[in-house]
């Protein structure tokens, strides 16, 4: 039996994290570096609890991106004000104009894909989408 829906979506998204990991190593970072500061600069500060539910990653594994992130200038942590024992995660100028370029980069590779589908085709692809959040149920964010 032909997975008509994983399989294409795994496929896509590792052919995405391929193509963007030469356009962000240009910039500096790794695409998952990249992607943790375009979300900062969206809804940061965000607590290190928030980012690993939403990024998916081990603790340890998370903490060694932040650090690199942290090394760069691009994002500090402090202490949470309503958990003292948690640590919020804000992005910094420089990660936010370095967002910035990136957010550029995923408009510019957005306008190629959608040049290349009609209406119905993006129709399709969000009733796709609407349908893995309705049977996944899985809220990956709060806000």
């Amino acid at each position: 039996m032909a997975l008509d829906f994983l399989s294409p979506l795994h496929k896509a998204s590792r052919q995405l994290s391929v193509y963007l990991e030469d356009q962000t190593q240009a910039l500096g970072v790794s695409p998952l570096e990249g992607h943790v500061l375009t979300y900062l600069k969206s809804y940061g500060p965000a607590s290190i609890r928030d980012l690993l539910r939403v990024f998916g990653l081990k603790p340890s594994t998370f903490t060694s991106l932040l650090d690199r992130l942290e090394t760069l200038g691009c994002v500090r942590r402090t202490t949470n004000p309503d958990d003292r024992r948690s640590f919020l995660v804000h992005i910094t100028p420089t990660g936010r104009d370095l967002a910035a370029k990136l957010h550029r980069l995923l408009r510019r590779l957005e306008a190629d894909i959608r040049s290349r589908l009609d209406v119905r085709d993006v129709a399709g692809f969000h009733a796709v989408m609407t349908a893995v959040d309705q049977i996944t149920q899985v809220r990956l964010r709060d806000r």
